[in-house]
């Protein structure tokens, strides 16, 4: 197959993807303009913003140079209305992209993990929603930057973002007049990140995904309620965590409370002795039985 019929046949899988996933966007005036934020997103150039995605997707024509302006305004009002203004809902996209690709994944295989991460987008100004000076895993350094938590499902031949959501740091969530000018909802509140984690995380066992286990970094698995939301979710996981952590070795727990014996102030407080010791990660694993 030669390299124009190869370039034909992706053309038209795209076309199908995204026509596939807009029925999902209300209205049928928000088409066209979501077709063409798409393609924006694809083509060639390092800004990404509306304005000059807009004068990509309507390259110059071979006509009056007087027309030619006029034609990439009205791509930029329609793709900034369709992504500032429109009411649709970004979950629901996620599910049809859901519900068209993941079975073309299960074909090869089933789902193996349910893996959480969060990518830093770079940003220059301070009005995108959530921006903030933060770390940046694209920089590799705090920077200005907004922050998306995602979950994927994994199997051994692909994965695809199934959870997507922005992270609001606290600058963005205790100021009114910086939410009401961005138009945040007033449902929204500060949540970290491996909270945002776990709701997504809930969302996708509840909608019947199933998966073997559960990935994170440490900037996730150093969280101890993010771990036992794992666990009560029902679960397996392996998550990073810091060699400081302490853990409880195998087949050692806490002692239960000592009962309360009517004087002075009860306590919850788990009782330990010199047999019931947390240990850091490290020590844990230095302890480990050695290979022969």
């Amino acid at each position: 197959m030669g390299l124009e019929s190869k370039a034909h046949g992706s053309e038209s899988r795209l076309a199908a993807y995204v026509e596939a996933i807009t029925w999902v966007l209300g209205h049928a005036d928000r088409v066209v303009p979501f077709q063409s934020y798409c393609a924006g997103l694809l083509l060639p150039g390092d800004r990404k913003s509306v304005e000059p995605m807009a004068a990509r997707v309507q390259p110059a024509r071979v006509q009056p140079a007087r027309v030619q302006p006029a034609r990439v305004q009205a791509a930029h009002q329609s793709m900034h209305h369709f992504v500032a203004k429109s009411e649709w809902s970004d979950d629901a996209v996620l599910a049809a992209v859901r519900a068209r690709v993941l079975p073309i994944i299960a074909q090869r295989g089933p789902i193996r993990a349910l893996i959480i991460d969060d990518t830093g987008i770079p940003k220059k100004g301070k009005h995108s929603v959530g921006v903030a000076r933060q770390y940046c895993g694209q920089l590799g350094k705090q920077d200005n930057c907004q922050v998306a938590v995602s979950l994927s499902a994994a199997n051994d031949h692909a994965s695809l973002p199934i959870a997507y959501r922005l992270y609001l740091p606290h600058e963005w969530c205790d100021d009114p007049a910086r939410r009401a000018q961005a138009g945040i909802p007033d449902d929204i509140v500060f949540q970290t990140k491996p909270q945002i984690a776990l709701d997504q995380l809930r969302d996708t066992v509840a909608a019947g995904i199933d998966a073997a286990f559960v990935l994170a970094d440490a900037g996730y698995g150093n969280d101890t309620d993010f771990r036992d939301g794992i666990t009560e979710v029902g679960l397996p996981y392996a998550v990073g965590i810091q060699s400081n952590t302490t853990l409880w070795p195998p087949g050692i727990e806490p002692l239960p409370p000592k009962q309360w014996s009517g004087r002075g102030r009860p306590t919850s407080a788990i009782r330990r002795d010199a047999e019931h010791q947390p240990v850091s990660a490290k020590q844990l694993a230095l302890d480990l039985p050695k290979k022969a």
